[in-house]
């Protein structure tokens, strides 16, 4: 496969992950980064916060490094950019402002062949693809795709890995989310009650909309899946807590552990298991988009089982990586068959 060119619009927490993942990898090249924040900030919060030390230096309005550079643009808006200037193949919309076709068509219409977008969409895009769960249904012809979100994700592969052995009667999703940059420090007037309390102080109970989205990917699950969310005063790491009812009776925890086992066996950078007392500030650093606590498994009754899983963003920024070199390679498959 040969080096595909991404363009990253928003330089957040899960951009600078982003980043920092294909700086590791020779598959990519992040040739534009779009933030109207000050590159020598920018650049200080990418070396500091990440706990990276890979040699990024600035200069400039570039980052540099032994892999190349990277141009710093304060732009704000998909309009904005001219990615056709900078050869951007693909451009990752990072903002998590922007979750409409129409509001991520002006990166197509400025150059990029695709955009994919780091969040759950609210219409019109052409695919969500969750890179584990549902990557094979990619088609060439996407223009706007959705990589979900790390919740989605993790409760999707969770979900899959126990619908691929028992029929699951109904599911409840509870995210025990790491609070996000979108929340009040102080109780502020925000968009509802809850949402004007501040995120440092309190569990903050909010919808999520994973459980929609899950029910799309896996359509053999529709109307059978229930869920919400609890914002928490944690900086990293998020926790999915998931109540199954499965339709056979007498399912133990073991069995139901060996299931994520043998997943973990064979989708190890994705999937993972762990025996050891962890607490949320252990996933840091994990990417994979789903740690299954083994020693949370229990079985409730007949036919409940709960699972607890872990997840931090960084399994989300690796996850968009492998989604952009998927469609990469469709496209060059595309084009081995055109010559």
């Amino acid at each position: 496969m040969s080096e595909v060119r991404i363009g990253l619009m928003g330089f957040g927490r899960v951009g600078r992950q982003l980043f920092g993942l294909a700086q590791e990898d020779q598959r990519f090249d992040v040739v534009a980064i779009s933030d109207i924040g000050q590159p020598k900030i920018l650049h200080h919060l990418y070396t500091k916060t990440m706990g990276r030390d890979d040699g990024v230096r600035l200069e400039n309005n570039y980052l540099v490094s032994e892999r190349g550079r990277t141009r710093l643009l304060p732009a704000d808006r998909p309009t904005e950019v001219p990615w056709d200037v900078f050869g951007a193949d693909i451009v990752v919309d990072a903002t998590g402002r922007f979750r409409t076709a129409d509001d991520l068509k002006p990166h197509l219409d400025n150059g990029a062949r695709r955009v994919i977008s780091s969040v759950l969409p609210n219409d019109g895009v052409d695919r969500i693809v969750l890179y584990g769960v549902n990557h094979d249904d990619a088609r060439e012809e996407d223009a706007i795709v959705s990589a979900g979100s790390a919740t989605t994700t993790a409760a999707a592969l969770a979900l899959k890995i126990l619908s691929e052995a028992y029929r699951i009667e109904q599911a409840s999703i509870t995210s025990v989310h790491e609070y996000t940059s979108d929340q009040s420090l102080q109780d502020y007037a925000g968009p509802d009650y809850r949402r004007s309390r501040s995120g440092a102080k309190n569990i903050i109970p909010n919808d999520t909309p994973a459980r929609i989205w899950v029910q799309r990917v896996l359509p053999e699950l529709e109307g059978r899946i229930s869920g919400y969310a609890l914002n928490v005063p944690v900086q990293v790491g998020s926790m999915l807590d998931l109540t199954v009812a499965l339709a056979e009776p007498g399912v133990d925890a073991e069995a139901v552990n060996e299931l994520f086992r043998t997943a973990a066996r064979a989708q190890p950078e994705i999937v993972g298991v762990t025996q050891d007392p962890i607490v949320s500030s252990d996933v840091k650093g994990s990417r994979q988009s789903l740690l299954v606590d083994l020693q949370g498994t229990l079985r409730a009754g007949e036919r409940l089982v709960k699972i607890i899983g872990w997840h931090e963003t960084l399994g989300h920024a690796r996850r968009i990586l492998d989604l952009a070199g998927l469609y990469a390679d469709l496209d060059h498959a595309r084009q081995r068959e055109a010559s």
